[in-house]
């Protein structure tokens, strides 16, 4: 059970990291520190579309879930609702690149604005 529970709770992991590399950029506006986290998090998940690269927290989701004596992804809130949002039925590489270009332009229109709003409206 204790696996089975580290494993939803890394999926939960999973998706917020995944919404903060396409839209943390939206955050650096109001919490300016967060582009040192921000930017990284972007290149990671923007190489990991590219490249078609297994993200690490995958293969020990499976291991916790295997641990944990599942099989598969059935049942569960965790398991109906946010898997299909990380893993989705058709993901090829066109998508991933596609996945990967989508990252890196939102991220430019986020920095596009936050640069404006820092030009515009200093801190002193």
């Amino acid at each position: 059970m204790q696996y089975l529970i580290a494993a939803n709770l890394l999926v939960i992991f999973h998706l917020l990291f995944v919404c903060f590399v396409v839209f943390g950029g939206l955050l650096v506006l109001r919490w300016r520190w967060l582009m040192f986290l921000h930017i990284p998090a972007v290149a990671w998940g923007a190489l990991i579309e590219f490249y078609g690269w297994l993200c690490p927290l995958t293969p020990l989701e499976q291991a916790l879930r295997q641990a944990g004596g599942a099989v598969g992804y059935s049942g569960g809130f965790v398991e109906h609702y946010l898997l299909p949002v990380l893993y989705p039925a058709g993901l090829d590489r066109d998508m991933q690149i596609l996945l990967g270009t989508l990252v890196i332009v939102v991220n430019l229109a986020a920095y596009t604005w936050v640069a404006r709003q820092l030009i515009c409206n200093p801190r002193t």
